[in-house]
């Protein structure tokens, strides 16, 4: 369920007095972790990369077909890793204010559905 204009206002005075009051605090909670954990995971990647190509060339020059295929299935998976972690990596000091964070989507999750089911009941049933 979407803020209304009122709460939004509200949360981005919170936001602004906390960031006033104590910035080293806001900035921990920007979700520095996550920027750690998704870095990590990309370099992983990277490596994995690296160790992909030593198997296919390892495949190639000792003429062993499956460590080839091996090592490029291994390059492949660590490729499409290291790209949707670094797509969803927040960039440093990234914080959207709260007017111009997106809406959410109108595809809503199963717990968002059956609320508004049941929602849709108990008002059928006060009528």
């Amino acid at each position: 369920m979407p803020l209304s204009e009122h709460e939004q206002r509200m949360l981005e005075q919170m936001e602004r007095a906390l960031y006033a009051e104590d910035p080293k605090f806001a900035s921990a909670l920007e979700g520095n972790g996550l920027r750690t954990y998704t870095r990590r995971r990309v370099y992983q990647a990277i490596a994995g990369f690296l160790i992909g190509i030593a198997l296919l060339m390892t495949g190639m020059v000792m003429q062993l077909i499956w460590v080839s295929v091996v090592g490029f299935l291994v390059m492949l998976g660590c490729a499409v890793l290291a790209v949707t972690g670094w797509r969803k990596t927040p960039k440093p000091g990234e914080h959207p204010p709260a007017a111009v964070r997106r809406q959410p989507r109108p595809r809503r999750s199963v717990m968002d559905r059956i609320e508004q089911r049941w929602q849709r009941r108990r008002d059928e049933q006060g009528r």
